[in-house]
């Protein structure tokens, strides 16, 4: 079952932490920038409120919150209700799809990853972004998980976990960045992203869509 009932009673309080938090926002925007090709036709999987599909340039996306919804609407974003594990869109439509804090959220993160395979043109590009559940912040949000509207229902990955969804979805050529490697208060600037995983709180993996031989 879609975990939105904090999302939709408190969207105001979570468009307040891209506020409060702008310069690890803008850390993290920097990060799926980087992974993301630079043209062709993108859906947000997950999109809430647009915070990253809006500045990304992205005008499809999914998510099962109405009040999320509406919010990116305003950005001008074509979201339909849905879930990342039954996508309502023909199988290879899409150049890239992309994953932002959403991963936490889904209830079968092996068939979204599937799912979101299917919708992608061969030699497409898959894009996630999460907090690694091994780092500072990961293991802070567990902490504090039974105490927050947002995250009392998340499951955290880590990033070889969430390497493994790629490649058992049949993603190829799978690579990662990182970045926020002084927590949310920390950030001061824009911290920009280094290759790999293991140091940094927010991590941006990437994969490919086979293309068929011959």
């Amino acid at each position: 079952m879609p975990k939105t009932g904090a999302f939709d009673k408190f969207s105001g309080e979570y468009e307040a932490w891209f506020d409060r938090n702008i310069w690890a926002y803008r850390s993290e925007l920097k990060a799926v920038r980087q992974m993301l090709p630079a043209r062709g036709e993108g859906l947000e999987i997950g999109v809430g409120s647009g915070q990253f599909a809006g500045p990304l340039g992205i005008r499809t996306g999914i998510d099962p919150s109405p009040k999320m919804a509406e919010l990116a609407r305003k950005k001008g974003i074509g979201v339909m209700d849905g879930v990342a594990e039954s996508l309502p869109f023909r199988d290879g439509c899409f150049d890239y799809a992309l994953m932002v804090t959403a991963i936490c959220f889904i209830d079968d993160p092996d068939l979204a990853f599937r799912e979101a395979n299917r919708v992608l043109r061969p030699g497409g590009t898959l894009v996630v972004g999460f907090v690694d559940r091994d780092s500072d912040l990961g293991r802070e949000y567990l902490e504090k998980k039974h105490r927050s509207r947002f995250y009392r229902d998340a499951v955290f990955y880590s990033g070889d976990e969430v390497v493994n969804l790629f490649e058992s979805a049949d993603f190829t050529d799978v690579d990662s960045i990182q970045t926020l490697f002084h927590g949310l208060g920390g950030a001061r600037s824009v911290e920009p992203p280094v290759d790999g995983r293991g140091r940094g709180s927010f991590v941006v993996i990437r994969g490919r869509k086979k293309i068929p031989a011959g």
